[in-house]
């Protein structure tokens, strides 16, 4: 596993190699296969390997690609916004996959890497405040399942009673889909360590200078 310049308390969870194998594509059906195009929805060029991992039980597989495509790429907060809320659930999880599959996607829909870098740090690290209080707000969710009084009110003052909820959802999601994940043993593309590998390299300066 390539080494990590920013890793969390604890290191990054998961086994030693993988528990459950990603089915080549002729295991994976033709139903899956006529619509695996969605990767273009993602800007990929490939599928990424969570997709043909959750077919495994193709029963649950489609209902959970519904309700997850209506958080993101559908989802109604706006796009660098969510992809912070993602990367620091995915941080508080030690979810390698699912930090670099969002380093990649926050890249694209225009997240900073000191944005990115923040993430790690948690919500003091924001001077806007309408992120500090996403972050906040993931934190306590993932502490306590449960938004504080002070935390609710600001994410209102923001937010519609729409969007809250989407909130909540969006990160009790990735949490659920990152002790999936982990405890698969599901490692990184390559394309995706690549990319890993070249966002490390350019933060060392900015991590050196903070």
């Amino acid at each position: 596993m390539a080494s990590d310049p920013l890793q969390p308390e604890g290191g990054w969870a998961g086994p030693l190699q993988a528990r459950l194998e990603v089915p080549p594509p002729s295991e994976r059906g033709l139903l899956f296969r006529a619509v695996s195009r969605i990767s273009h929805l993602f800007g990929r060029p490939e599928l990424p390997a969570v997709f043909p991992l959750l077919h495994r039980n193709p029963r649950l597989f489609w209902g959970w690609l519904f309700f997850a495509s209506r958080l993101m790429p559908w989802g109604r907060l706006a796009a660098p916004a969510r992809e912070l809320v993602i990367l620091r659930t995915a941080w508080l999880c030690r979810s390698r996959y699912e930090w670099g599959q969002h380093v990649e996607i926050a890249e694209r829909v225009g997240v900073v890497d000191r944005d990115i870098i923040a993430v790690t740090r948690g919500p003091e690290a924001f001077s806007n405040a309408t992120l500090r209080t996403l972050i906040q707000a993931c934190d306590e969710l993932h502490q306590q399942d449960c938004l504080s009084d002070d935390t609710w009110r600001q994410l209102q003052i923001r937010h519609s009673d729409s969007q809250l909820l989407e909130i909540m959802m969006l990160v009790g999601h990735y949490r659920m889909l990152a002790g999936v994940l982990i405890s698969c043993g599901l490692p990184l593309e390559v394309r995706m360590e690549d990319n890993l590998k070249a966002f490390h390299a350019r933060i060392r300066s900015l991590i050196q200078t903070d």
